[in-house]
């Protein structure tokens, strides 16, 4: 893969929101090969489907209420709690109260930038 950075400031009311799901939508912040964050919106009831990817993820929640599941054990986080999700793991959530959370992978989700560079 190619070498990627981006940009060294963001601003985010500036910033393009993507779709991505019902409920969803994202922005993208601060990244290259070796890390990317990403900021997640979730309008309540959202689903984020479990999933599984070879990335190490680490997620915080800005605000409101999820039930969040990684590897079958499932928590309710709110605003200022975090989990981690080993690489190939499954994981995901389902949006209580709507909110935000802040995710950040290692290395670089290739799939999610190509979001970007369309």
């Amino acid at each position: 893969m190619n070498k990627i950075q981006s940009k060294t400031f963001f601003e985010g009311k500036k910033e393009t929101i993507y779709k991505a799901g019902e409920g969803i939508t994202r922005q993208f912040f601060a990244y290259d090969n070796n890390i990317m964050t990403v900021r997640v919106f979730f309008e309540k009831g959202a689903i984020g489907a479990l999933h599984a990817h070879p990335h190490t993820q680490s997620t915080y929640v800005i605000s409101g209420v999820f039930d969040a599941t990684v590897d079958g054990q499932t928590v309710r986080m709110q605003a200022g709690d975090a989990y981690y999700a080993h690489p190939d793991v499954l994981h995901g959530c389902v949006c209580v109260e709507e909110g935000v959370l802040l995710e950040i992978f290692s290395p670089i989700r290739e799939d999610m930038y190509e979001t970007i560079i369309k």
